[in-house]
């Protein structure tokens, strides 16, 4: 868990997002160690990284506005409705099974992969400012339920409609890392709640969010996230993004994989 905080800490730096990709498949392995029922582990595993997200990104978000690289006025007027769409994959988790969880984290993190892979879009541009009204609620809320069902903190999804609008990609690195834990708060209070009574859940957990797993990880990804920033400003990430798009490929088959069972 110390090790996958490192390595979370380090990719929410680097690439803005909040690190459930390395933290969630992690949890999958150490939670069993805790006791409680493989029905529920998907849930807590997916609670867990919302709690750890918020330390990750509050501590990346802070490294890049030392840099004056992040955009607030897209934090402000994004954050009611990344918080509405939240509350609505709070609820649809609530009613998925954990195997159906599980699936859907593989899923999502094999759709991810494809950017990672081949970045296409972030070469391309389609509009100079960033979408409003409807368009800027349907996008947020989207984004904001999406990212809690996977316990992820919404950073690629997000870079990626900045830089089609014309943000360079280092702000929207930044910008990025702060959606994390706008996303994460309403996320772990959700998560608490819905599993609050639940039986069979791990050791030490409170709701579906396990105290002692986030907090290990979450000491080491304060160390971390800042070496992930200080990547992101001095190096080309092309070849790393690409590592990462293969390790999520890799975890993507595997959760699919867990589901299916």
């Amino acid at each position: 868990m110390l090790a996958a905080g490192l390595v979370a800490g380090f990719a929410g730096g680097l690439f803005g997002i909040g690190g459930g990709f390395v933290v969630v498949p992690a949890l999958f392995a150490v939670l069993p160690l805790l006791g409680g029922s493989p029905d529920e582990l998907a849930h807590v595993a997916i609670g867990t990284s919302l709690a750890t997200i918020v330390a990750t990104s509050i501590r990346s978000v802070h490294a890049h506005a030392k840099r004056g690289a992040v955009d607030f006025d897209v934090l402000k007027s994004w954050a009611p409705w990344i918080v509405l769409g939240v509350g609505g994959g709070v609820l649809l988790a609530a009613r998925v099974p954990g195997a159906g969880l599980a699936a859907i984290f593989g899923t999502g993190v094999l759709i991810m992969a494809v950017h990672f892979l081949f970045p296409l879009l972030s070469e391309r541009q389609l509009a100079t400012a960033m979408p409003g009204g409807a368009a800027r609620a349907g996008i947020a809320g989207g984004l904001g339920a999406f990212s809690s069902l996977l316990g992820i903190g919404g950073g690629t999804i997000a870079i990626i409609v900045m830089t089609l609008c014309g943000k360079s990609i280092h702000r929207a690195i930044a910008t990025a890392s702060g959606i994390g834990a706008i996303i994460a708060i309403p996320g772990v209070i959700g998560f608490i709640a819905i599993g609050l009574g639940k039986p069979g859940l791990p050791f030490g957990s409170l709701g579906f969010v396990n105290l002692p797993a986030a907090l290990v990880v979450t000491s080491t990804t304060l160390i971390s996230a800042p070496w992930g920033v200080a990547a992101a400003h001095a190096l080309s990430p092309s070849l790393l993004r690409r590592i990462f798009g293969l390790y999520l490929v890799l975890i993507g088959i595997v959760m699919i994989r867990n589901g299916l069972k």
